[in-house]
């Protein structure tokens, strides 16, 4: 699942590949923003943790599962 994450006065974007659902991830960002949180904790396919603080999240894009085709379509 592509996982593309938009901080706010910055002009790059955060962008990985999650193995987590997109039921999962849409709770945890929206109960870190119900709940006061002040970061929201995700997990990429290769084991690394991103920390981003609430306070400077622009938006969250969640992507298909789709996998990605290769190669030219006809």
């Amino acid at each position: 699942m592509d996982i593309r994450i938009g901080i706010a006065n910055s002009p790059r974007e955060l962008n990985f590949e999650s193995s987590q659902s997109p039921a999962e991830i849409e709770a945890i960002v929206s109960d870190a923003l119900t709940n006061g949180g002040t970061h929201v904790s995700l997990k990429d396919d290769k084991g690394k943790q991103y920390l981003v603080p609430v306070a400077s999240l622009s938006y969250v894009e969640i992507g298909s599962e789709e996998s990605r085709r290769v190669g030219f379509v006809a």
